[in-house]
């Protein structure tokens, strides 16, 4: 009986002695044996997994670097790899981008580089597509307009998914020259334009006072000192006692959430400006967080080339009736993307989450109609400068304010 409670019990401890080795080696990562590795079941199988979804990739290169007839560098293997990680998703806005690459895209995004002063984006349609010229670069004295598909650089094809490659070739020295080939829609023929580049300033605020009263600011696009402008260019004009503002956002193609904000902080008081939604359905709400708001009536002017975060205010203001917004449909950008740089200095921008209007708006793809829609003749469209009278969007705007004022 003794011997019998005995086996029993160091069966018993036996099976528990057992799962416990078998627990410790499930979950441990890996044991070296001389020349060997023992790693877990779990790890195996991903081992596997990744074989197979990898193994023709890692074949065919193999096969490219014995074939191809002139060698190939494992780096470039590796950044096309990547880049080919990030196209795969069919989303224009999510790009890797090589050491060269975002090192050009950081430069634009501080305000000063040499180029042209352009802003594109990826069209569906598969082109780089201008959002619009900056104003006052050569670009913009060049007559390149927004909608203009560019097709070649330098007379070398571009397309929509090598769009960093592109912009980057249009960056260079100041007084040297590239040539575009663009695509204009009701253009039967191709535009070729050569354009000298020059040191790209981006001064984001301008204001000026009109018919004695009225305020006008116009906000080419937001970066990180476009809202401390704002409101420096607001005060101003309100110590010279304005009765209405004409806040001119045509051609804008947008940039900083936060700068956004913090200038409907200024005009709107306390509500909600914008929020997005991510992949899980999760919200995330900005308000604009004074209870100040301005106590004259406003107007915005939006155009094809107000795009993102020029949207996000315009929907902000339309939606609360806050304001007038006049001109043609804006560009339809609700998508928000994140940037980051890797270690080794290349870095990617990927598209996180949507953004929809106070009222649940979702404006990708089809843009924001104006409260009172006025399109420029067509004569005027793409000419440099308008005078004020020659501007029917300005004339419109001015005319609302008046009745509005009287």
């Amino acid at each position: 009986m003794i011997k019998k409670r005995t086996a029993f019990f160091g069966a018993i401890i036996l099976i528990v002695f057992t799962m416990f080795v078998t627990s410790i080696a499930d979950n441990m990562i890996a044991i070296k044996l001389g020349d060997k590795v023992v790693i877990t079941k779990k790890d195996y199988d991903y081992m596997v997994k990744l074989q197979k979804d990898l193994g023709k990739m890692l074949e065919l290169k193999k096969f490219i670097k014995k074939y191809y007839y002139k060698p190939v560098d494992d780096k470039i293997f590796a950044d096309g790899i990547i880049k080919g990680l990030f196209e795969s998703l069919g989303d224009p806005y999510s790009v890797y981008m090589t050491k060269s690459e975002f090192d050009s895209f950081k430069t634009q995004t501080k305000g000063i580089y040499g180029g042209i002063g352009v802003i594109v984006s990826p069209g569906k349609d598969g082109y780089i597509t201008v959002v619009a010229p900056i104003e006052d670069t050569p670009g913009e004295r060049a007559g390149i307009i927004s909608g203009d598909k560019i097709v070649k650089v330098n007379d070398k094809e571009v397309t929509a998914d090598k769009l960093e490659e592109a912009v980057a070739m249009m960056k260079g020295k100041p007084g040297t020259t590239v040539d575009l080939t663009l695509i204009r829609p009701n253009n039967k023929e191709p535009i070729h334009v050569s354009i000298k580049r020059e040191k790209i300033r981006l001064k984001t605020v301008k204001s000026r006072i009109i018919d004695n009263n009225i305020g006008y600011i116009k906000i080419t696009m937001f970066d990180e000192k476009t809202s401390e402008d704002f409101k420096k260019h607001l005060r101003n004009l309100e110590k010279k006692n304005i009765k209405g503002l004409i806040i001119d956002l045509r051609n804008n193609p947008g940039g900083s959430l936060n700068e956004c904000v913090k200038i409907a902080d200024e005009l709107l008081g306390k509500q909600i400006i914008v929020y997005t939604q991510d992949r899980t359905g999760k919200k995330e709400y900005k308000y604009s967080d004074d209870k100040k708001k301005v106590n004259y009536p406003f107007v915005i002017l939006v155009n094809g080339g107000s795009a993102s975060a020029s949207e996000i205010l315009t929907g902000a203001v339309k939606d609360t009736k806050s304001g007038v917004i006049i001109g043609t449909t804006t560009f339809g950008k609700g998508l928000v993307q994140m940037v980051d740089e890797l270690p080794d200095g290349t870095g990617f921008r990927l598209t996180i989450a949507q953004y929809f209007t106070p009222n649940g708006n979702y404006i990708h793809g089809t843009g924001i109609k104006p409260d009172i829609v006025i399109d420029l003749p067509e004569e005027l469209k793409g000419k440099i400068e308008l005078s004020d009278e020659e501007d029917v969007q300005l004339q419109k705007a001015l005319e609302v304010l008046r009745n509005k004022i009287k």
